[in-house]
């Protein structure tokens, strides 16, 4: 695990590209304290020069890893973050093709598939990763991300040079590279509460998306789509295993002790709930020492959950740490993390999060967790929900706007799901849908909000950049026109359950939940591994009949009946509760003056982006405890944040 960062072009004058290279390396050196490594090269007759940077976390081969790394003859050489499970398969057969190794690291298997298969490398890593290749031969650069979007790559195709980084901070340290913020984005995130990929609030940075490659060569990048997450094709219609639990348990099990490998000290984080218990009861498996776990709550009880984590650490016997944390941390620890993750930190778990990893890299330097479970097994009540949807739509719209859902408005927070599955189930639209589900608010609430059209220049807010175009893939390219946003391209037969996980495979957890596990971890240096986010076994449940995930008022069934002898009952049969920050609570009271400063106070930056009637009624209709926004205004909030931390206004 690592950080990456380069460039590619035509270098103007004025820029010393190895002083440059080593400021993006700098930028990005918590991600990799053990090591750094650079490469200098040149191209079409010196007109056109390269950089590699590499920051080093040695998780495998501590000796020998070090990059960038080279063939036999130098010729092609990696920067790469991330690790590859199947490495030594990869290896043995590339032995057997005549490649030979001088390391027993896993980046430079990459490095001998790129040189056998090309491209099409990626389609043999079973992993995550991004990596950027320099192929001195060829001239031409290759890059590179994983197929759930499990580690990041930034990128700036501008002025004839590419950059591309782990992280965004890095591309800014570029001499030229201007910070200014894209308002198409700002319309989105007050929607979604983050930004669907590819675009970033930086103007003229973006992402590649998941599951893509690039190719740069004479000043063109040619983007190629590799992967299609398997919810997002039709289903394969075959025989359903005659104990299905039961395979899928030896299948997450493979999963599980294929992210054991490593040569330093390793541990999980557990939240007591079902998916991260089973991740840590299989480990427990597999491990001759008691398994290091972590957990983290909060210092108020009815907030607390610490208890459940300690029950299946006990019931496991591992070796068992527990932090609690006060509103007075959040506040303290939130513009430093909007730092590390360039953004505003969407999900106010993000704290907890950072705490309890920065806890763990005391003891261990790479943790497993229960990660993805939900977007694969269907584990929320929206997975439940959406499939009615149908139905409720068929209700008189009268009935619906009019009654039902101002009705639900008033009941007290506890009923806070019902009053958002009524409405987003009463949308039409099912991108409109899919933001609400766990978003801010919808297209016609922005428009209440905002002072700045959502396609066009923002009213008195200096922004020159043009929205972005979307990214081009081979696989879904339309003749003559843009295709659609990746998250809402799945089959058009898909069932409901289908289509949504598609859409959480696609957008809500590679461009919000990966990318916040990625930096809160990558932030102390501590590298985080998903079993359940490996493709293989992803590909495998989606081959069964949704029955399989979600039966009637039970989501991520299978995983229940398979973890049944594994953990204890009540573990099994507690509702999902998630990782529940008290944010509603702590805004009208210990972060009440925190609020009222950044939002409203004489040093705002954000003001101008909205109506201030509109803006003031929220602010009296939450800290008058009369309507919960308490999603809408920590977007706010961190989105004045994050003005602030980069001097955009």
């Amino acid at each position: 695990m690592c950080g990456i960062a380069g460039f590619i072009g035509a270098v103007p004058d004025g820029i010393e590209p190895q002083a440059a290279l080593r400021r993006m390396a700098r930028a990005i050196a918590h991600r990799g304290p053990d090591d750094e490594g650079f490469l200098s090269a040149s191209a079409a007759g010196g007109r056109v020069q390269v950089g590699l940077a590499h920051r080093r976390l040695s998780i495998i081969d501590l000796n020998t890893g070090h990059q960038p790394l080279g063939n036999e003859d130098r010729k092609v050489q990696i920067v790469f973050n991330g690790e590859i499970y199947n490495f030594q398969e990869l290896r043995r057969d590339l032995q057997a093709r005549g490649h030979a190794f001088r390391t027993a690291s896993d980046t430079e298997v990459i490095v001998h598939a790129y040189e056998q298969w090309g491209e099409d490398c990626v389609e043999r890593l079973r992993g995550m990763f991004a990596f950027a290749i320099w192929d001195a031969r060829r001239e031409r650069l290759m890059l590179a991300r994983d197929r759930f979007g499990k580690k990041p790559l930034f990128l700036r195709h501008q002025d004839g040079v590419l950059l591309f980084a782990s992280e965004i901070k890095s591309l800014l340290t570029w001499p030229g590279v201007p910070v200014q913020i894209d308002m198409n984005a700002v319309w989105d995130y007050l929607g979604y509460r983050y930004v669907p990929g590819p675009a970033t609030l930086f103007a003229g940075i973006r992402k590649l998306p998941p599951g893509f490659t690039a190719v740069w060569r004479d000043g063109r990048l040619q983007e190629t789509r590799y992967f299609i997450a398997p919810d997002g094709r039709p289903r394969i219609e075959e025989p359903v295993p005659e104990c299905p639990e039961r395979e899928f348990l030896q299948r997450l099990d493979e999963a599980v002790e294929m992210r054991m490998v490593a040569d330093v000290p390793f541990g999980a984080f557990l939240s007591g709930g079902i998916d991260s218990s089973t991740v840590v009861g299989l480990m427990s498996c597999h491990s001759e020492r008691p398994v290091k776990t972590f957990s983290v709550g909060f210092d108020d009880p009815e907030n607390n959950e610490l208890g459940y984590a300690r029950q299946v650490a006990e019931h496991l016997a591992t070796d068992h740490h527990e932090l609690q944390i006060a509103a007075t941390q959040v506040m303290d620890e939130l513009p430093a993390l909007i730092g590390f993750r360039d953004a505003p930190v969407s999900e106010p778990s993000d704290v907890p999060i950072y705490l309890m990893a920065r806890e763990a890299r005391r003891h261990v330097k790479m943790v497993l967790t229960g990660e993805g479970a939900d977007e694969i097994l269907g584990g929320y009540p929206k997975h439940r929900f959406e499939p009615l949807g149908r139905y409720y739509r068929l209700l008189p719209g009268a009935l619906r706007h009019r009654l039902l859902e101002p009705l639900l408005d008033q009941l007290p927070f506890a009923f806070r799901r019902a009053r958002t599955a009524v409405g987003a189930l009463g949308l039409e639209q099912f991108d409109e849908r899919m933001a609400r589900w766990f978003g801010a608010l919808s297209a016609s609430e922005r428009e209440h909000l905002v002072a700045f059209a959502p396609s066009g220049e923002p009213l008195n807010v200096q922004s020159r950049y043009a929205p972005a175009g979307r990214v081009p893939s081979k696989l879904n390219r339309g003749a003559g026109r843009s295709p659609r946003p990746l998250q809402f391209d799945s089959a058009p037969d898909a069932s409901p359950l289908r289509r949504i996980l598609y859409f959480d495979q696609t957008s809500w957890l590679p461009d919000n939940l990966l990318e916040r596990g990625d930096r809160m971890t990558m932030a102390v240096g501590l590298e985080a591994r998903m079993p359940f986010m490996d493709h293989e076994l992803a590909a495998w449940v989606a081959r069964l009949p949704d029955r399989y995930r979600v039966r009637g008022s039970t989501g991520k069934w299978l995983l229940r009946e398979a973890a049944r002898g594994l953990l204890p009952r009540p573990i099994l049969e507690r509702k999902k509760i998630g990782f529940r920050v008290p944010i509603d609570q702590w805004l009208r009271g210990p972060m009440r003056a925190f609020l009222l400063d950044h939002l409203a106070g004489q040093q705002t930056r954000t003001a101008r982006y909205y109506r201030p009637a509109a803006l003031q009624r929220v602010l009296d209709e939450h800290l008058g405890g009369r309507v919960n926004h308490e999603k809408l205004l920590w977007s706010l909030l961190n989105l004045e944040l994050w003005c602030r931390r980069f001097g955009v206004s």
